[in-house]
């Protein structure tokens, strides 16, 4: 499975992206919002997302909106890091905003891997329940 890693900060971006290919992901790791909002529009975007709060062109709550609003019928799974406090506040916050999980800096690794596979399987289950819908659908036209 591919993984957009947005961060702007180039030593975690790296470090997430090794990490993260190193559990067998393949990954596009981009520098800002901006860019990952390019990323999501590409017909082959990835469908699993890891955001940062704070990153320039589009934060990673706007870019959720964005996706959320513009993309309702492409599956994506998101998770929001962030560095910010973790205030039961924030964490509703980046909920709200389309995020499907929420990560607080500096996250634990073994945790980040298991985050990621939720959201794998997540997706997984989300292709077969709409392939199964489009066979249900041929069926019955």
């Amino acid at each position: 499975m591919k993984i957009l890693i947005a961060e702007d900060d180039p030593l975690t971006l790296k470090m997430m992206t090794n990490l993260i290919e190193d559990w067998g992901f393949e990954t596009v790791p981009v520098s800002s919002g901006k860019a990952a909002w390019e990323i999501f529009q590409q017909k082959d975007a990835p469908s699993l997302a890891v955001l940062d709060w704070q990153m320039p062109g589009f934060r990673g709550d706007e870019l959720c909106r964005k996706v959320r609003a513009e993309m309702a019928n492409r599956p994506c799974y998101i998770i929001l890091i962030t560095a910010k406090n973790t205030r039961a506040e924030d964490k509703v916050e980046g909920l709200n905003a389309g995020a499907d999980d929420y990560l607080p800096k500096p996250f634990d690794l073994p945790e980040l891997r298991a985050r990621l596979k939720v959201g794998e399987r997540v997706l997984k289950l989300q292709m077969e329940l709409s392939q199964r819908v489009r066979e249900l659908e041929k069926l019955l036209a």
